[in-house]
């Protein structure tokens, strides 16, 4: 039991204080002046000043309460290699223990898990949450079981005061490490230029070694998943290497460096770069056999691009038309021919042959030329008129080796419109072509000739004109590829014939699915990164989806089924467990994602230490232990002391208590007050007579 004096005053306090300052003025004056009783009298003022404060005795019942020491476990994922769970574990339960020990005090242990948006390890954010809900007068301490690295101490540190804080560090001073980053990479390159990207090789020590200035550690690096490429590069030094990119789009850039024996974790040995190819201008050979009504609108589409250089060779005059008027009074200069299809052919990215008949003007040897480059990885297409079906058709050129059909010799000369079909439905170029197009009319309007086609086997005829026969045909010819289209009546679409059509955007999907965009592949397998989760998406042309197999950060192998979106367009929408570097793969196709940092922040720096931890420690004179080497003791402190030694650590007796009851009552009841003070005046009153 407490007990303590209140006072509660019957009157204002300003006006107590005067009255005790009138009655301390008589009290000296009568003293000054010797006058008989002044001491009686004394006393009786100072009963009166007592009982206008109204003294009350204040009696408490208490319960002493338990000192706290707060734990801070550590269980993000840096926590879980080299063994580290297992030192936590022990850490704990010996902790537990030795608190057991310690008279009146409880331990209360706080999680502190991985940051869900891949911010680290939030230690301080953690330690702030948890003392604001423990007392501050029960606080005994604070203990942090951690390899010590956290990521959020530049904000403002928890106020620790003089609580002391120390941490059990986790760890071996036998830890070794490799991590693999890149120091500086482009966002976007220019296709065919080379740009440079420094990364950097590290090994990480738990104590510092003998430097190895001649290290060397093997890198691979893969492009959209293909067949890796070896170096050697030297060990803690950046290097720069110059990449070329192999095409337009966004290209993944997968590196990586092999596990060690003696290392802690393969997490943060590999990391993805994504880099958007752009191509700088994309070079075009037009060569129009004739001059017609879609010369023009060809010209006109691929000027509006600016990024499109265009070379236009047309035939105005056949070689072997006699006109009586000489050739030097025809041209300025000569077509430079030879340049163009035999020495500069590599220089383009896509050679259009509108509507071109062999009339002895190209000889036989630039059609082995175009048709070498296309083997060589470039790209044709031919709009086909009535001259593929004559006996002048490039199929009966060098040509034929390549083109995806050959003609009947016949012509359709009447309306048709053109329709996409089932495989068409699904190929990136001509899929969602219609979208928007109400199925209660023709999609687009018609075209008025057709030149009908046969279609080699395993040739992709993605739209169909009269009677359903091939209208565009795609292949693939060695490592190039090759579009026919049937028709030379798409201009049509650019007039606005009958509401016209998409000329434009299917010239466009062409284009870039002959310089072998990655968005136009037939079969590509992708994820679109959404904070912790992504969405999955396969392009295919089959018809029924197959399931994706998702391998993780961890080595776990998930299998996710996909749903059909779209024709050719399967899809799932997953929530990943962890932040990190995923590969996918669903039949042929593979592909790998980043999601968040490749290697998470948790693995950037493996290797334990107290160092960062150091602003917190030092306050409260704390320490840090290694749990390889023991636990400390615990010993208590008084506040301001050093709180560790060389095998010990400290902590506050706080002594804090709970009040359980009050018992409020006064130090005198008001009667006595009044006899106390009337026989003070009295005695004083009869002592002065006397005295008289």
């Amino acid at each position: 039991m407490v007990q303590s004096i209140l006072f509660d005053p019957l009157l204002p306090l300003p006006l107590v204080i005067a009255l005790s300052v009138l009655a301390g003025l008589a009290f000296l004056v009568a003293l000054w002046r010797g006058l008989s009783g002044w001491h009686l009298r004394g006393v009786s003022l100072a009963l009166v000043l007592i009982a206008i404060l109204n003294p009350s005795l204040q009696s408490e019942e208490r319960n002493p309460l338990n000192d706290i020491v707060l734990a801070i476990v550590d269980d993000t994922a840096s926590q879980h290699i080299g063994g580290r769970a297992d030192q936590t574990r022990q850490a704990l339960a010996e902790l537990t223990d030795l608190t057991a020990r310690r008279r009146a005090t409880d331990l209360e242990v706080v999680t502190l898990p991985d940051a869900d948006d891949g911010r680290g390890t939030l230690l301080a954010a953690t330690l702030r949450t948890a003392l604001a809900e423990i007392p501050e007068n029960r606080l005994a301490g604070v203990v942090v079981i951690s390899d010590g690295v956290a990521h959020d101490l530049s904000a403002d540190l928890p106020p620790l005061t003089d609580t002391p804080l120390h941490l059990l560090q986790t760890g071996k001073t036998t830890d070794r490490d490799r991590r693999l980053t890149i120091r500086n990479a482009p966002g976007f390159a220019i296709l065919g230029e080379t740009v440079e990207l420094t990364l950097r090789i590290d090994d990480l020590f738990a104590s510092e070694p003998s430097p190895n200035r001649d290290a060397l550690a093997e890198l691979t690096i893969s492009v959209d998943g293909d067949t890796p490429l070896t170096f050697n590069i030297p060990v803690g030094q950046d290097v720069t290497l110059p990449i070329t990119l192999p095409h337009g789009g966004m290209n993944t850039l997968q590196f990586a460096t092999p596990l060690q024996d003696w290392e802690l974790t393969d997490r943060n040995n590999e990391t993805v770069l994504r880099i958007n190819g752009v191509r700088d201008r994309l070079r075009v050979l037009l060569v129009s056999g004739e001059p017609h009504a879609g010369e023009r609108v060809w010209r006109n589409l691929l000027k509006s691009d600016t990024s499109v250089d265009l070379v236009h060779f047309t035939i105005l005059r056949s070689a072997n038309k006699s006109d009586n008027v000489p050739p030097d009074e025809l041209a300025l200069i000569a077509f430079p021919t030879r340049d163009l299809f035999i020495n500069k052919i590599s220089e383009f990215d896509l050679i259009i042959f509108d509507r071109y008949k062999r009339r002895g003007i190209l000889p036989g040897s630039y059609f082995d030329s175009v048709r070498d480059y296309v083997l060589q990885g470039g790209a044709v297409l031919v709009s086909a008129g009535p001259d593929y079906a004559s006996v002048d058709s490039l199929w009966y050129s060098s040509l034929s080796d390549i083109l995806p059909g050959g003609p009947t010799g016949q012509v359709v000369e009447r309306g048709f419109h053109p329709a996409i079909t089932d495989l068409g439905a699904r190929h990136p170029v001509t899929r969602d072509l219609d979208a928007g197009i109400q199925d209660d009319r023709p999609p687009w309007g018609r075209w008025l000739r057709q030149t009908e086609l046969t279609a080699r086997s395993d040739v992709q005829t993605i739209l169909t004109g009269a009677d359903e026969t091939p209208l565009l045909l795609l292949d693939r010819a060695g490592e190039g590829r090759v579009a026919l289209l049937g028709s030379d009546q798409s201009w049509l679409w650019a007039r606005g014939y009958e509401g016209g059509g998409p000329q434009a955007e299917l010239l466009r999907r062409l284009a870039h699915w002959m310089m072998k965009e990655p968005e136009l592949e037939e079969e590509r397998l992708y994820a679109i990164p959404r904070a912790q989760s992504m969405q999955i998406i396969h392009q295919t042309l089959s018809d029924e989806g197959a399931e994706v197999e998702v391998t993780t950060p961890g080595g776990e192998v998930i299998s996710l089924p996909l749903e059909e979106r779209s024709p050719g367009h399967f899809a799932t929408d997953w929530t990943a467990p962890e932040p990190g570097l995923y590969r996918l793969r669903s039949g042929s196709a593979e592909s790998v994602v980043a999601l968040g940092p490749a290697a998470p922040r948790e693995f950037v720096n493996t290797i334990a230490t107290a160092e960062i931890l150091t602003p917190l420690i030092a306050p409260g004179k704390g320490a840090a232990f290694r749990v390889e080497d023991g636990l400390p003791s615990l010993r208590t402190i008084r506040e301001g002391r050093p709180a560790s030694g060389r095998n010990w650590m400290g902590f506050l007796r706080r002594e804090a208590s709970q009040t359980t009851d009050i018992i409020l009552m006064p130090l005198l009841p008001f009667w006595a007050w009044l006899l106390l003070i009337a026989g003070f005046s009295c005695g004083a009153w009869l002592y002065e007579g006397r005295r008289n």
